[in-house]
């Protein structure tokens, strides 16, 4: 029996192999360094006020585009943080993780047949996104172990006249945070031809010294082409409630709205309630956030150098790329495979992130415990032991 052919669309990419690095480390048992997701507690208040939610009135759909006490909470938290008063009523869309918002904003500005550039390395979602709003991707090399680009070659993509450029700051997975010299360039070259500017910033609040965040909409005539998107779930340790949103200005948002109401009608409401407690945190939580990661990183880091394992040290986010060159593997994806069955470490592979041929990068994550981290250490100590090297 013959049956119709499926969308085309879904042909070009796979499904996502950070999760699908996950269901392996399960199946090995292994230390799960590749999904970035924390395995300690979110802040006891958030906690707290979940209970208190269970036995109240939020059990029903709150308002679209976010309940109104959570944007207006939002709202207070990013005006301060980018430089502008924001209006809850009108420049916010809550969404269904940050990943609904890439995907809301993407559908918002690109029609099918446009071009967007996106920086490679860069998360897996990007390209798909692109592929699913109809759109083709233009990929502007951020050369290791720095991460910087060539400014001729980014103008040279814009003369390719894109709708957008996709900007993850801090980098997920290189753990690059953009200087105020490369985010001007690329305001400059936004405005010269007339592009929007779609940023990732769920890593905003995850910076090491003596690096800085610089919000992208924050920057001179940059708010009127920025569609700014980000999320609780790394900045409270919630990766699983899904609570991202879309900052930009009305005339974006107003579209925006359209698209997330058809897409997931909204996030759920009672952990939008519970959440409301942790965007009104004083700057006390940041700082002890940022000196958490700092001291998780030195920690991982130290011991990675111990090992004489050579790696990227992050300038912001929680990952690490590690250079598994030696092993002589053409497949980096078997090498993961083989990492964690046989040393019992779960990563992932770099080809995932690049659109070079990169296949000698892995890349681990140390939003863990401390003895979690440990414990992956231990076992990489075997690392050399139990794979052994592929012949050159």
């Amino acid at each position: 029996m013959t049956m119709p052919k499926l969308s085309e669309r879904t042909a070009t990419f796979t499904d996502s192999v950070i999760r699908r690095m996950t269901r392996i480390s399960l199946k090995y048992g292994a230390v799960n360094l590749s999904q970035g997701f924390p395995d300690f507690e979110p802040p006891k208040e958030i906690l707290d006020r979940l209970a208190e939610v269970t036995k109240e009135d939020f059990h029903q759909y709150s308002i679209t585009w976010g309940a109104q006490n959570f944007r207006e909470a939002l709202a207070e938290k990013q005006s301060k943080l980018m430089g502008r008063k924001i209006d809850p009523n009108s420049e916010i869309v809550v969404t269904c993780g940050s990943t609904e918002a890439m995907m809301a904003a993407m559908m918002t500005v690109v029609n099918p047949g446009d071009k967007v550039i996106v920086f490679s390395p860069f998360y897996e979602n990007y390209g798909a996104d692109a592929i699913l709003s109809g759109a083709e991707p233009i990929y502007v090399p951020l050369v290791p172990p720095e991460f910087k680009f060539s400014f001729d070659e980014l103008e040279k993509a814009f003369t390719q006249r894109p709708k957008a450029l996709i900007l993850c700051n801090p980098s997920n997975p290189c753990g690059k945070v953009f200087t105020l010299e490369e985010l001007k360039f690329i305001a400059q070259l936004a405005e010269k031809y007339d592009a929007f500017v779609i940023t990732d910033e769920v890593y905003e609040h995850i910076v090491y010294e003596p690096n800085k965040h610089i919000y992208f909409s924050s920057l001179p005539g940059m708010y009127e082409r920025t569609i700014s998107c980000s999320s609780l779930s790394k900045t409270y340790s919630i990766t699983g409630w899904r609570l991202g949103y879309i900052i930009a200005p009305p005339e974006i948002v107003d579209a925006a709205r359209k698209v997330h109401d058809f897409l997931t009608v909204g996030a759920a409401a009672p952990l939008q309630e519970a959440a409301v407690v942790g965007l009104k945190f004083g700057d006390e939580y940041y700082r002890e956030l940022q000196d958490k990661y700092t001291q998780k990183r030195d920690l991982f880091l130290k011991g990675l150098d111990a090992l004489k394992i050579p790696h990227t040290t992050p300038e912001g986010a929680y990952y690490i790329l590690l250079d598994i060159s030696e092993f002589g593997y053409d497949s980096d994806l078997e090498f993961c495979e083989t990492l964690a069955r046989d040393v019992g470490v779960g990563a992932v592979p770099g080809s995932s992130f690049f659109r070079e041929p990169v296949n000698h990068l892995i890349r681990l994550h140390f939003a863990k415990k401390d003895e979690t981290l440990n414990e992956a250490l231990n076992r990489l100590e075997y690392l050399r032991e139990k794979i052994i090297p592929k012949k050159q």
